[in-house]
């Protein structure tokens, strides 16, 4: 039976306190509602449908912002779920029924629909398939967990083990609130079926609203079975509403994906103190410290160490490499790549197009921008090397600096393998130093340099003999 997913984000989030939409407030690098619609995409669904309501057109926006970057990824269950969802707006809010009635005239009848929240992200996918197979193409399944406290939650009433009703708090009488077993918002239902029941919705109920847990007495009704998928993961089926509950389950999340990495290998010093907002690759015997922060695409190969308090983006880094303490590497588009048994840091800054060959050395407070270092090359102190191509085993002193930019436009400099460059030089781009010069501490070169030359350009060194300095005058 084909999938198809339909998604409420119609929701303001008032606790949030924040002018942004509740899915769009960020887990792991990304919006709630993007976790929620690659687990749509990983369930291989037909379509996905996201249901807006509140500030619709800035959650529209978010949504056509991730869709052209899914648009371009390998991944073909991605792309296949971007390239085909819908939106639809649910104005007024009157109700999780009213909002799923929204989504009826672009449901297939022949397809099964999976109901999921934009705000809950961190549903396993083998827990919805789960579900889906529960439902079987002729049922209404429910996602449902125990909670010793089940405040504010709709509760499962059975007869006989099957589901009978399910009944919001508002709506619940005594011995209905001291149900444990409640609803958590996932269902798994046939569309022919859907589609009837909430044609027969009303809002006679405490919140005047229509509810779309009421389709449960309307399949019991009708003489179908109702079945239950019962977990005992919390974290699953947890809705974000607060800030509180947002870096709650944020810890959850990265305590899970250290786990995974740790269990293929990754040394990780402390799991509860590391952060991944992207997709990290590791080879065999990394070595991470605390604190590290990893986002976008970064791969980490054999042996390579992470220092402590590191922000790494967008970036390969190869064999052997060490990456010492508080580190940041920028990749963004462009990315960065760092060659086999590169030394980074500690307080190193790489940026886009920064791209280290083997064995270089990038040291403490030393900026690499839009620049290639060949094989052995060094900075080790105090430098910026910007839009510059560097050959093999150049020395670039303490201090020194590529003037890359002249006000208006940005020029590349040139430095051939073997050079040794001083300390505290400016070499004002576009300029080309010539294989195997010197250039000398403290020169301002302006002009391309021949290969074995040495170029000063200072100023004469003059010393006055006893000479006194200034002093303060008495008042």
């Amino acid at each position: 039976m084909p999938l198809d997913v339909v998604i409420m984000a119609a929701g303001k989030g008032t606790r949030m306190k924040s002018r942004l939409p509740k899915v769009l407030h960020r887990l792991g690098g990304k919006p709630l509602l993007e976790h929620v619609i690659d687990a749509a995409a990983q369930l291989n669904a037909r379509s996905a449908v996201v249901i807006t309501g509140h500030e619709s057109q800035v959650v529209q926006n978010a949504i056509n912002l991730i869709a052209i970057e899914a648009l371009n990824t390998p991944d073909k269950a991605i792309f296949n779920a971007y390239k085909s969802m819908n939106s639809v707006m649910q104005e007024p809010q009157l109700g999780t029924g009213h909002a799923v009635q929204q989504a009826i005239p672009v449901l297939p009848d022949d397809g099964m629909v999976l109901v999921l929240s934009g705000d809950v992200p961190l549903t396993q996918v083998d827990t919805l398939q789960d579900l889906i197979n529960r439902s079987g193409g002729d049922k209404l399944a429910l996602l449902t967990i125990d909670f010793d406290n089940p405040a504010g939650y709709g509760r499962v009433v059975r007869s006989n083990h099957f589901v009978q009703a399910i009944v919001e708090q508002k709506d619940a009488n005594d011995a209905q609130k001291a149900i444990k077993e409640v609803y958590s918002g996932i269902m798994a239902v046939p569309a022919k079926l859907l589609k009837g029941w909430l044609a027969r919705l009303d809002n006679k109920n405490a919140q005047g609203e229509y509810y779309l847990t009421d389709i449960v007495k309307f399949a019991v009704g009708d003489g179908l079975t109702v079945v239950a998928h019962k977990i005992d993961d919390a974290a699953q089926v947890a809705g974000v509403n607060s800030p509180v509950q947002l870096a709650e389950l944020e810890r959850v999340y990265q305590l899970r994906q250290a786990k995974t990495l740790m269990e293929q290998g990754v040394r990780l010093a402390d799991p509860a103190r590391f952060d991944l907002r992207g997709e990290l690759m590791c080879g065999q015997d990394v070595e991470i410290d605390i604190n590290c922060i990893f986002s976008g695409q970064v791969s980490l190969g054999s042996g390579v160490k992470v220092g402590a308090h590191c922000v790494i983006s967008n970036a390969v880094i190869a064999d052997g490499a060490v990456i010492h303490p508080f580190t940041h590497i920028e990749g963004e588009k462009l990315g960065v790549s760092v060659g086999t048994g590169a030394l980074i840091g500690p307080f190193a800054r790489l940026r886009p197009g920064a791209a280290l060959g083997k064995e270089v050395h990038i040291g403490n407070f030393v900026e690499v921008k839009n620049a290639t270092l060949a094989d052995g090359a060094k900075a080790n102190h105090l430098a910026y090397l910007g839009d510059s191509t560097v050959g093999e085993r150049v020395n670039f002193g303490a201090g020194s600096i590529t003037a890359n930019y002249d006000g208006a436009n940005k020029h590349r400099t040139v430095i051939e393998s073997d050079v040794h460059v001083g300390s505290n030089c400016v070499l004002v781009a576009p300029v080309t130093i010539g294989a195997g010069g010197t250039v000398g501490g403290g020169s301002t070169i302006t002009k391309s340099t021949p290969a074995g030359a040495l170029s000063v350009a200072r100023g004469k060194q003059v010393s006055i003999a006893n000479w006194q300095r200034p002093k303060k005058i008495a008042k």
